[in-house]
């Protein structure tokens, strides 16, 4: 309690200190960056998006414009409120600021949040010549993992396969396969199971069921391969285990946004249903 106090008494005296307006004209550039990066970071954690989180980047930003990570922080507060506009407004200044670092970050929102996979591509290739040594990783994830999966939105099977190669292979070369994401695996067996590859498609979702365990999401996709190749009863045993593991909430889903092929309990039931009725 006694720690918490401090924290709303520190947060109070931010306040206070910031009520009236400030003249930091004088102050030296590295000056400027370190209050603005003392007042981006003190005081208790709000959510992204909250009123007192943006007031806080807000007050950062007017200290010192040039502070990219407040800036680029203050866009996905405007993107989780739903304000698109002001997202993008923001998003490029933080582009403009370092683009080697939010170029490919923008993509991943553009993926995600709009679904505009072209444009999400434009971003993700970009990096490759701002970084030609060195592959982003925005959101913990290379950009050819990312590319992927934009290549997917877009029913291009071809490319989608070819990223997601580039992305498992580099991953199994540096630290081995149990390190790749699986939704790696996921992915390229969709796209796979999409163009009609079967066999390949098969490949990549047992490897997923291998190192995933219980994924609802794997055994559904095998689950189909067996239906289409009527063996329906080795099918109807994966789709009992992937019912199982959907209803324990291992499935592939994100936060704030619908994943790409994402699944739904209705799905397995619809598919339950059709092969119990063969039987």
């Amino acid at each position: 309690m006694e720690k918490l106090q401090r924290y709303y008494l520190s947060f109070f005296c931010l306040l206070l200190f910031f009520s009236c307006e400030q003249d930091y004209s004088k102050l030296t550039p590295k000056e400027r960056h370190d209050l603005a990066e003392k007042t981006f970071k003190d005081g208790p954690y709000f959510y992204q998006g909250s009123p007192e989180t943006m007031s806080r980047i807000e007050r950062a930003i007017k200290i010192d414009s040039t502070y990219c990570d407040a800036v680029r922080e203050l866009s996905v507060a405007y993107l989780k409120r739903g304000i698109p506009h002001k997202w993008k407004i923001e998003m490029d200044k933080a582009i403009a600021c370092d683009p080697a670092i939010w170029q490919p970050y923008r993509g991943y929102n553009y993926l995600w949040f709009y679904r505009d996979y072209k444009k999400a591509i434009v971003d993700f290739n970009a990096s490759d010549s701002l970084t030609p040594n060195f592959i982003e990783t925005p959101q913990g994830h290379s950009v050819d993992y990312w590319r992927g999966i934009a290549y997917l939105g877009l029913n291009d099977y071809e490319n989608s396969i070819f990223f997601f190669n580039k992305y498992i292979n580099k991953e199994i070369e540096e630290s081995g396969e149990d390190w790749v994401e699986f939704t790696a695996f996921l992915y390229r067996g969709i796209a796979y199971y999409e163009s009609n590859n079967f066999e390949e498609a098969l490949i990549n979702f047992n490897k997923l069921i291998h190192y995933s365990k219980q994924t609802a999401d794997g055994k559904y996709y095998k689950a189909l391969i067996l239906h289409q190749q009527n063996e329906n009863k080795k099918a109807l045993k994966y789709l009992n285990e992937s019912i199982t593991d959907f209803n324990k909430g291992y499935f592939n889903d994100r936060p704030y946004v619908e994943t790409l092929r994402q699944i739904y309990i209705q799905d397995l039931e619809q598919l339950k249903e059709k092969i119990k009725s063969i039987n």
